[in-house]
């Protein structure tokens, strides 16, 4: 046995956005960058470690709303345009760095070498459908993917057991469609729990989910192992939480890796620095200015403007990301022993849970120090084994029950990200559309064809309409505009579908634009909201 177990959880989501109403959308962009940053570098890292024998393990949250997206035919062919398009500058960029700025033809030369590789991939390994490629990671023992709440939907403020029952019932049969089987486990949106939904879980045959290290700690009775252990609720569902420790030295940009002055700037991108003309064929169609993703200028030391920024050197970058990662499995070395010594023959486990899009978006070299690690894991060491979390149950360690409290990983722990001056406005609309879906399903016993159809597009509305993700970039003052309109016009679309039913008067040609809009789902059925 080693003396410690180590679990690296990924949680992968963006709230669903699809506009076939327009030709291009820039918030389709968060997807976009996604794909080329995140999800393609860690899907060939994996892929390439397994094939070496190098033994990656951990789990992965790839969310609803984001398996819908990757296998939407719309968004496929819009995001292979949007690849084909940045190589196309990278590699214009890379003849005129060589002319007159010959200090970024590193970093040019490696956009240029990365994006091409990139669409290698995405077009002939990949088929343009990177479910497949997870699903494949999954079956090869690599990833252990586990689902989340249906939209993203933040558990606690939903304010019917019924559309919370929904949240989770719809996951699973969504991550049947893509994955051909059973989740064992969930992250709860924003990892935000209050006592009873475990519950939900149960019926829905999952075995574990991923809270914030209050769920644990301020349980009851107090945790033997602190966080550092999974507890079992008293309905046996499991829950893992959050070492605060490792969050801060990954997360951190502060005190933790991602701020290195050697690493990428994130802020400083060629679509603001460039002339204008010079870009306009790489731009939307409306010309503005916008992020790109070619960024040539690295952090360097604090205080440094964004002015006076040097060159990012690809090569110092990955070296950085080799030290990081040896500095990190050291500190998880010295953790587990000192751990140890106090839990006696109970092997402690550090949970690592972590947005997917801070390795490769937000930290560039992100996907770099996750190669590291599990080839630092790998090689000529056998203390800290890493494994996802249901290894750590089917390894029958004995494990404390205890009743988790409520929390989030959201500011100070608990709730008021979502639920705050501003935003509370839009709880009172959603909790009258849950309510009225209920009614609704309740109604609609025998629906004729159009109903149903009606019945389950306003299912889909009310989903969207609950996305955890509008309040929160709400709160962050971040897409105010776009998310409180993403809001408004999914509940003013439920309103409208309700009508249809109430009063028997439909409109189809409506009812087929708002079904060719929003297509999350196809397999939803209304009944899962009845009481």
């Amino acid at each position: 046995m080693p003396v410690g177990y180590f679990s690296l959880i990924l949680h992968a989501h963006l709230p669903f956005v699809r506009h076939p109403e327009y030709p291009e959308f820039l918030e389709e962009d968060w997807l976009y960058e996604a794909i080329t940053e995140v999800y393609l570098p860690l899907i060939f890292i994996f892929q390439n470690q397994h094939e070496a024998g190098a033994k990656p393990r951990l789990a992965m949250n790839v969310s609803p709303p984001l398996c819908e997206m990757l296998a939407d035919p719309l968004l496929q062919e819009r995001y292979t345009r949007h690849l084909e398009n940045l190589l196309e500058l990278a590699r214009k960029e890379f003849q005129r760095v060589k002319r007159e700025e010959p200090e970024f033809y590193d970093v040019v030369k490696m956009y240029v070498d990365n994006l091409g590789a990139s669409l290698e991939l995405w077009n002939n390994r990949y088929r343009r459908n990177l479910i497949n490629a997870f699903r494949e990671l999954q079956e090869e023992g690599v990833l252990e993917i586990i689902t989340c709440c249906a939209t993203h939907g933040f558990l606690p403020l939903i304010s019917t057991p019924e559309a919370r029952r929904a949240q989770i019932q719809i996951a699973v049969t969504n991550y049947e469609k893509h994955f051909g089987r059973k989740p064992r486990g969930i992250w709860l949106a924003e990892c935000a729990y209050e006592p009873g939904i475990e519950h939900l879980l149960k019926d829905a045959g999952i075995e574990y989910f991923i809270g914030d290290s209050h769920a644990i700690l301020y349980g009851d009775p107090r945790p033997r192992f602190g966080v550092h252990a999974p507890v079992m609720c008293p309905n046996g569902v499991a829950v893992f939480a959050r070492d605060v420790e490792t969050s801060q030295q990954v997360w951190s940009a502060e005190v933790g890796y991602p701020g290195d002055p050697f690493y990428r700037e994130f802020y400083r991108d060629v679509g603001w620095d460039l002339p204008l003309e010079y870009l306009k064929p790489h731009l939307h169609k409306d010309g503005n200015r916008r992020h790109l993703g070619l960024k040539y200028y690295r952090i360097g030391e604090r205080g440094v403007s964004q002015q006076n920024k040097l060159p990012y050197v690809p090569a110092l970058a990955r070296e950085k990301a080799a030290l990081h990662a040896f500095d990190f499995i050291g500190k998880r070395k010295d953790q587990a022993r000192l751990l140890r010594e106090n839990f006696g023959d109970h092997p402690p486990l550090v949970t690592a849970p972590y947005d997917a899009e801070l390795y490769g978006h937000w930290w560039y070299e992100g996907p770099m120090f996750i190669d590291y690690l599990f080839r630092q894991f790998n090689y000529n060491q056998t203390e800290i084994q890493p494994i996802a979390p249901g290894d750590f149950l089917d390894a029958k360690i004995p494990i404390q029950i205890q009743q988790p409290t409520a929390s989030s990983w959201g500011e100070n722990g608990y709730y008021k990200v979502w639920l705050n001056e501003g935003n509370s406005w839009m709880y009172p609309y959603q909790h009258d559309a849950e309510r009225k879906m209920t009614a609704l399903a309740n109604r609609f016993e025998y629906p004729n064809e159009l109903e149903y159809r009606v019945l389950n597009q306003a299912a889909r509305e009310l989903l969207l309409a609950q996305s955890s993700d509008w309040a929160f970039q709400i709160y962050q003052g971040t897409t105010v505009q776009y998310s409180s309109r993403r809001f408004q016009s999914h509940i003013h679309r439920f309103n409208l579908l309700a009508t249809m039913l109430e009063t028997g008067e439909f409109n189809e040609p409506l009812l087929a634009e708002i079904e060719n809009r929003d297509t999350i789902f196809q397999e939803i059925d209304y009944r899962i909201y009845r009481s």
